[in-house]
């Protein structure tokens, strides 16, 4: 899974989150049912729903198959002790472009950051694909978070304007949907090419797949959801401001990831320069009172980026501890997470139940038990004689908390946001989503070095050489995890408000 999963809705622009909030929208809303007979697939929308759903598809089987590859490129560039960077620069980049879609929507409509988003995200996966340095590859997953983070957005913008309220549960279901495949079949497929053909192959062969779904989506979103909402009123003026936060805590998480894995006394000047830029951006864009887990809504704020950051940082080295631990091929290191694409959506699945509304704190409690569990469980493979169907078991239990607490967690902000305020926090949701996933990748990336994790299977072949090489470096990254997974069960009994009276 990523943080960037589109089942969420929580990174649109602001204005296209207040229509949808209000029941209000774009085009679609107003010409009524007679344009949408059929549903999403009716004729006036099929042509759309089939392309945004193949991007996200695509964004899908990517962020499911770099997992498996990623061990092997990082040890053929001789980039192991970067590993946790390669991750978490995607995410970094992504921050970014989140708020300058938002920004670029509202003002102008989704075509532009989705065509501009798409561009950049397959540029990013050619850079990675033909890199000859570590740093290289770093770069190219950089330009892919910048288009991914410009992408999600601009789907869901496309969502609140094409689409009339009764559909759009519909095509966000059909976006959640749109993982549970990829989950399944892309560590398979990505395996596969890495085996075979080489891991090069599994990022530079993406974007020749692009080409369809935008040639489905683009003339439609043009028709549907292009320019302005009102095009008689005046264009909202860029809010430089927030641009300006945005930046500075990309390029300050950015700073700070160098710092951590260059473990020199002289990197704590780049350390305090990032932690500058990043700290006060990071309060201009959060609820106030997140980073106290205040109740409410800035608790629920957290418990995002708690759930998230401590599961993608540790379900990141899962596939890299298995190959170089336990001399499993990248496909078989990819498929113990297989599973849990499944039992994430079943747990979504579960959250959205009715009659379990009134137990949803206890629900949020219980998914971050399992996570924290999941992740503490992972690191056992590292003792020999445990098998390694442990892995597999365990984080299918986990991605099932997952499902219960990223899925509660969306729900719960938008019952906490006025209509007015959907967007400002909904966007907040999805930046403490991101900025935990650079801050824990960058803590479990210095500590996996600073425990020589970057001699970790060696530069031969991933078997009994490189298989008990460094277990400490690994458990240095998933005990930490696992104790901030446990503290989110904690922050999970805070996300109501107190009751009074």
């Amino acid at each position: 899974m990523t943080a960037l999963e589109p089942g969420d809705a929580a990174g649109t622009g602001d204005a296209a989150l207040k229509e949808a909030a209000d029941g209000r929208g774009g085009t679609a809303t107003a010409t009524g049912t007679a344009t949408d007979a059929g549903g999403v697939l009716g004729r006036s929308l099929r042509a759309l729903s089939v392309g945004i759903v193949s991007v996200v598809l695509l964004i899908a089987f990517e962020a499911t198959a770099v997992g498996t590859a990623m061990p092997v490129a990082a040890r053929e560039l001789d980039g192991v002790p970067l590993y946790a960077f390669a991750f978490s620069a995607y995410f970094t980049t992504s921050l970014f472009g989140m708020v300058l879609s938002g920004q670029w929507a509202d003002r102008r409509g989704p075509l532009g950051p989705l065509t501009a988003g798409i561009t950049a995200f397959a540029l990013g996966l050619v850079l990675s694909g033909t890199a000859s340095t570590m740093w290289y590859f770093i770069a190219g997953r950089a330009v892919q978070g910048l288009g991914g983070g410009l992408v999600i957005v601009a789907l869901y913008v496309v969502v609140g304007r094409a689409y009339p309220e009764h559909l759009r549960p519909t095509i966000m279901a059909a976006f959640a949907a749109s993982w549970v495949i990829p989950s399944v079949v892309g560590p398979l497929a990505a395996g596969t090419v890495t085996e075979h053909l080489g891991w090069r192959w599994v990022f530079v062969g993406i974007p020749a797949l692009v080409v369809v779904p935008l040639a489905l989506a683009l003339p439609a979103i043009r028709r549907r959801a292009s320019g302005p909402v009102d095009p008689e009123a005046p264009v909202p003026a860029l809010d430089r401001r927030r641009i300006r936060l945005a930046f500075g805590i990309s390029l300050g998480a950015g700073v700070l990831q160098y710092a951590a894995q260059d473990l020199r006394w002289f990197s704590l000047a780049p350390a305090a320069a990032g932690a500058a830029l990043l700290v006060p951006a990071a309060l201009g864009l959060l609820p106030r009172g997140t980073f106290r887990s205040a109740r409410g809504l800035p608790s629920v704020v957290l418990l995002r980026g708690v759930a998230a950051g401590s599961f993608i940082a540790a379900e990141s080295f899962v596939p890299l501890m298995l190959v170089t631990q336990r001399g499993l091929s990248p496909t078989l290191a990819g498929l113990s997470l297989a599973v849990g694409g499944a039992t994430w959506a079943l747990g979504s699945f579960v959250q959205s139940r009715p009659r379990l509304e009134p137990y949803r704190e206890r629900l949020t409690v219980t998914g971050m038990v399992l996570v924290a569990a999941a992740i503490a469980t992972a690191p056992s493979v590292l003792v020999p004689s445990v098998p390694v169907w442990v892995v597999g078991v365990a984080w299918g239990w986990g991605c099932f908390g997952m499902g219960l607490v990223i899925s509660s967690t969306s729900v719960l902000l938008l019952k906490l946001s006025p209509p007015a305020e959907a967007g400002t926090n909904s966007a907040a949701l999805q930046i403490s989503d991101g900025l935990s996933n650079v801050l824990l990748l960058a803590a479990g990336g210095a500590a996996f070095a600073a425990l020589g994790g970057g001699a970790a299977g060696g530069h031969g072949a991933v078997a009994a050489a490189g298989s008990i090489a460094h277990p400490a470096a690994f458990a240095a990254v998933f005990l930490p995890m696992a104790a901030v997974a446990l503290l989110g069960a904690w922050v999970a009994t805070r996300m109501h408000e107190r009751r009074t009276g």
